[in-house]
């Protein structure tokens, strides 16, 4: 048996080149790559800017939707991850990331959360990790409490490049998918991609079949799509 996952931070679903709301375009580029689930980076919920967004691309889909909510912003609207899936989703809980104590970074900085989901016996990790190191220092001792020997996939957009220091203690855990992918393949932004910062990594019980990041400029990433074995 397989099942296909995507990774894909949607922008809050705005088109990249025109700046508009699109959810069919985003709908139009998951069933098109035959994902059976995707984890969601920067979506709003139900009482934000656009109301439910996972739901709305669920609806579009005939699937089913969850979303975790990272912070409120400035207007109290909720924005964080979120994940849809063809299966139900049996479970599923948000998990907060602790903002540091003292902020040494220079970067903006956000709170950030993961969302934890079991679909069909398999545990999903959706996450986004912060721009500043101290962000993600503390969103990796979040995540690897988290992460299980047999049917666990971890994704999302982590904001660090493939070398950084934060990812060798999840590679010690888990497979990255990126050993699969052509080398120098990137993800951001999607127009002329100059970096990879979108990850997949799963449990060793699960085969790679497949890694793609696919060509699409839909959002300002590229989607990421990998198929597994089990």
């Amino acid at each position: 048996m397989q099942i296909t996952c995507m990774s894909y931070n949607v922008l809050h679903f705005e088109r990249w080149c025109t700046g508009e709301i699109d959810y069919d375009a985003f709908a139009d580029v998951i069933r098109q790559s035959g994902a059976d689930v995707v984890g969601l980076n920067e979506v709003y919920g139900a009482s934000g800017w656009y109301g439910a967004q996972a739901e709305k691309l669920a609806a579009r889909l005939g699937w089913h939707a969850y979303f975790a909510e990272g912070f409120l912003d400035e207007d109290a609207h909720p924005f964080g991850n979120a994940i849809v899936s063809r299966c139900p989703i049996d479970e599923a809980q948000n998990v907060r990331i602790p903002d540091p104590d003292v902020r040494k970074g220079t970067d903006y900085y956000e709170p950030r959360c993961v969302l934890r989901a079991r679909i069909a016996g398999h545990t999903f990790l959706v996450t986004h990790f912060g721009l500043n190191p101290d962000e993600q220092q503390n969103a990796l001792e979040t995540v690897l409490p988290l992460l299980e020997n047999r049917r666990c996939v971890l994704m999302g957009d982590f904001n660090v490049t493939p070398d950084n220091a934060v990812l060798p203690p999840i590679r010690e855990k888990m497979q990255d998918a990126d050993a699969f992918l052509p080398q120098g393949t990137m993800s951001f932004p999607a127009d002329v991609p100059r970096k990879k910062i979108d990850y997949i990594f799963t449990s060793r019980d699960y085969t790679v079949r497949t890694a793609k990041v696919l060509p699409v400029v839909v959002s300002d990433h590229r989607p990421y799509l990998v198929t597994l074995a089990f």
